[in-house]
């Protein structure tokens, strides 16, 4: 059984509030996470027919009956759960830990919460593997230490490679669903992602949103995978599939809610720039990006036109996914002016004394003068103590007084 980062997460949430709901992406491993709670715990599962119909035929009486350690996996499939529990959990309001909830996000789920369970539930989200958790590495120190705002000195020692180009590589290729992972077969993980992508994409979210054009979703995604790490043009979008711009508009919502895409809103916070105010976002799992994208091998994907920004969005979640594992909240923006500056990701949040913190990806080993010069720029003009670029380099350097280079395989 795979180790999970989210795990001291899920326990600290859980001895806080009655009830914690997991949310992510179908197959991520949330079932497989609840059942690693301990023997105390109840599971109910509201895909098999028989614990969904011992629920539904009453209950509020089914809480009663089950009033501490209650999981409950995918609950948005038993909607009148939520008022239920509303009650279950106002009847012991003081006890900590007693519900577990998980689901796909959808706007039932998120409409449950906000209605009935309000200030009563804490929501934490799932994701599939990080580069570390893949192959099975403590999360890395460097997450909590530049939330510290750590001196130099540690930073660097925290930034020391932990995996081989290899690996990264073969993460970066296959993604980081965790079925593949444990299976280890390329044949296996072509038919599995193949299986998936049309389970998921035709049958899940068809059924989340009824009204839904499945076909013509598709073909929307199949669209996104090539503006993975673009800025996004709505009216293009729209143009090539014959749509209307709010239809894309609510596609994109789609595809963000259910967590196949990133949406990366635009920094918009200089005021003596000229900025570039689209969203950019990324097809979050790169495994099923290379799918989509006809990529069969790694071979390949290194002379893909598409291999810098396959390789940014890897990079980007795996950044994102470190700071939730660690609980530490990062809004992600990215900034570009209209003069050609560009920073891949600025992140805000808490970072010792500094709420900013830019970061550059590059797929070669060493940043270009260009990309090198933009991140120097607003690290002086937003004052902020540090900025990152991260590449394939063997191990961290520091690139000037306030701009230190990772490699990727520290994350």
């Amino acid at each position: 059984m795979l180790i999970r980062h989210i795990q001291p997460q899920l326990q600290a949430l859980l001895s806080h509030f009655p009830c914690v709901v997991l949310t992510g992406v179908r197959q991520c491993g949330k079932t497989t996470l609840l059942h690693t709670l301990g023997p105390e715990w109840q599971h109910f599962d509201m895909e098999n027919s028989a614990d969904r119909q011992q629920l539904l035929a009453d209950p509020e009486l089914f809480l009663r009956l089950h009033t501490d350690k209650l999981a409950i996996d995918e609950a948005p499939l038993a909607p009148p759960l939520f008022s239920a529990l509303r009650v279950a959990i106002d009847r012991d309001r003081a006890k900590k830990g007693r519900f577990l909830l998980s689901g796909s996000s959808s706007p039932d789920l998120v409409r449950h919460i906000s209605e009935s369970l309000a200030g009563r539930v804490a929501r934490l989200e799932m994701a599939p593997l990080s580069l570390s958790e893949a192959w099975q590495l403590p999360l890395s120190p460097l997450y909590h230490l530049l939330s510290q705002g750590a001196n130099m000195a540690d930073l660097l020692a925290a930034a020391a490679a932990r995996l081989n180009l290899q690996q990264v590589h073969d993460h970066w290729f296959a993604g980081g669903y965790p079925e593949p992972w444990l299976n280890n077969s390329n044949t296996f993980r072509d038919l599995w992602q193949r299986h998936y992508i049309d389970s998921y994409l035709l049958r899940d979210i068809g059924a989340l949103f009824p009204s839904l054009n499945r076909d013509r979703f598709r073909q929307f995604i199949d669209l996104l995978s090539q503006h993975s790490g673009n800025i996004l043009n709505n009216a293009d979008i729209a143009r090539t599939l014959g749509v209307s711009e709010p239809t894309v508009r609510d596609w994109l919502n789609i595809a963000h809610e259910t967590f196949l895409w990133r949406h990366v809103p635009a920094w918009a916070n200089s005021a003596a720039k000229q900025l570039v105010k689209h969203p950019k976002g990324y097809l979050r799992d790169s495994g099923l990006l290379h799918r989509l994208l006809r990529i069969p091998d790694q071979p390949m994907l290194a002379t893909h036109p598409v291999a810098g920004k396959s390789w940014e969005g890897m990079v980007v979640e795996t950044l994102l996914r470190g700071f939730e594992n660690a609980g530490i909240e990062v809004q992600p923006f990215h900034y570009r002016t209209r003069g050609g500056a560009e920073i891949d990701l600025i992140l805000q949040g808490q970072f010792g004394q500094a709420q900013l913190l830019p970061i550059e990806i590059k797929l070669n080993q060493q940043g270009d003068k260009r990309a090198l010069r933009s991140l120097s720029e607003f690290v002086q003009t937003h004052h902020c103590p540090l900025g990152l670029l991260v590449n394939n380099d063997e191990r961290p350097r520091w690139l000037d007084q306030r701009i230190l280079s990772i490699p990727a395989a520290c994350l």
